[in-house]
């Protein structure tokens, strides 16, 4: 293994290029530890140590100290000490010990996540960002059915309600025509199923109010 670049990213640290291949960052007084110098070998020896010693445990670090601040799922703390440039091999080795401690569990999370704010989506904008967070579908079904069993989960009517007041259209607004249909149509995107928007629609308040944007 030939030691092909060296770039410096901070006052700190540097980017390790091992064979023209991105390697590692280490702190610059680890260079001289490890004997890192461009264009010349780095022994394999030395080459474990710096993995197995240092990176492996300072990836570990990282992920503990990024879960004292905040939850994470799976792919969020994989896509965060990916950001970090710590070598594959430590990131794995990283999150299956967190997961054996149960610091990051998915279902949990996903439990927790409809616990906050399960009350301001339905179902299908619930298991959208759950989705974007790296959530399987099967853990999502499986948390929102016990939501739902435990009586949290808010009924559509009420959702197509609380929509139709943050934006501030009034009564009129859903008589006219072209109004009515864009109405239908953003509320659809969001999910909500046609047989309870017509009911709320139609039923939708006697005052006026300013007409909002949608």
């Amino acid at each position: 293994m030939v030691v092909t670049d060296i770039i410096e990213i901070s006052k700190k640290q540097c980017k390790i290029m091992v064979d023209y291949e991105f390697a590692f960052v280490l702190y610059k007084g680890e260079l001289h530890l490890y004997g890192i110098k461009s264009g010349e070998d780095l022994k394999k020896e030395n080459y474990d140590r710096i993995i197995n010693e240092v990176l492996m445990k300072r990836t570990k670090l990282r992920a503990m100290n990024l879960l004292k601040s905040r939850p994470y799922t799976e792919k969020k703390l994989r896509e965060k000490l990916q950001m970090g440039q710590y070598p594959k091999c430590c990131i794995e080795e990283a999150v299956s010990y967190v997961k054996s401690y149960g610091y990051i569990n998915d279902e949990q999370y996903a439990a927790d996540y409809l616990f906050y704010h399960g009350n301001q989506w339905n179902k299908v904008q619930i298991f959208r960002k759950l989705k974007e967070k790296g959530i399987d579908d099967v853990l999502i079904e499986r948390a929102y059915e016990n939501y739902c069993q435990n009586g949290d989960a808010p009924k559509e009517e009420e959702l197509i309600l609380g929509f139709l007041k943050k934006k501030r259209i009034s009564a009129n607004n859903v008589k006219e025509w072209e109004f009515r249909s864009k109405i239908i149509r953003s509320l659809l995107q969001k999910g909500f199923s046609y047989d309870r928007i017509l009911p709320v629609l139609d039923s939708y308040g006697k005052s006026d109010e300013e007409t909002g944007d949608l």
